[in-house]
């Protein structure tokens, strides 16, 4: 399966702020967390508490399609 999206962007730590509201992070060994938000808008962001004002956004409807892209295994060959 194919994920692809016309509609996503990703914000550099410049871009204007944009209320997220963030759940709590998930974190796996080794540290490495991410967190799950979505805006007033209802836009769905992924980002890492190493860089918060770093995310990638798009629809909610996306961002599940990637998750569940990637607990498939469709992006195992990236590790």
């Amino acid at each position: 399966m194919n994920v692809t999206t016309g509609a996503g962007t990703a914000v550099a730590p410049s871009a204007p702020t944009v209320e997220i509201d963030w759940s709590e992070a998930f974190c796996s060994e080794g540290a490495n967390c991410f967190r799950f938000g979505l805006d007033d808008a209802g836009r769905a962001y992924i980002g890492s508490t190493l860089a918060p004002g770093v995310y990638v956004s798009d629809s909610v409807e996306a961002l599940r399609a990637l998750i569940s892209a990637v607990k498939a295994g469709e992006a195992d060959h990236l590790l």
